[in-house]
């Protein structure tokens, strides 16, 4: 019970952490990796945004390995709760959003419709400065609304 309690609260905690990073790190000191993700796409299969896949996907990475060591300790929680985040966020942002792979088009789902609307709202600024709605799975109440 506490390893799942664990691991439910790493993966809520993510949004904070998410939040932190997307206002504070790729719209800051990392904009260049991210700036091309804000402009219109063209044929590119990758982004430079991309590697942002791989730089948050290495402490979960890490913490499996440490946590896999002589049994499951905690840190393997911490890590399954990185992880489905990280999943979430991907089927999220790169599969309903941005539409990356077609798979979830024609959604009628309210939450997911005001995901989709927060996140174009996020977009409409092609700079870094003026952003809003940084986080990814929990967005303002106006979004479900609108």
């Amino acid at each position: 019970m506490i390893s799942f309690l664990l691991f439910l609260g790493v993966f809520l905690f993510m949004e904070c952490v998410t939040w932190f990073t997307h206002k504070y790190i790729m719209h800051g000191l990392m904009w260049y990796f991210h700036a091309d993700h804000h402009q219109p796409k063209y044929e590119n299969t990758f982004e430079r945004n991309d590697i942002f896949f791989v730089i948050f996907a290495t402490p979960s990475i890490i913490l499996f390995y440490l946590g896999a060591q002589g049994g499951f300790n905690y840190l393997f929680f911490v890590a399954c709760g990185i992880t489905l985040y990280g999943i979430c966020y991907f089927l999220i942002h790169d599969v309903l959003i941005h539409q990356r792979f077609k798979w979830f088009k024609n959604t009628k789902n309210k939450y997911l419709i005001g995901l989709r609307k927060a996140h174009k709202i996020h977009h409409k600024h092609l700079g870094k400065e003026h952003g809003e709605c940084f986080g990814m799975l929990f967005v303002p109440f106006k979004y479900y609304r609108m």
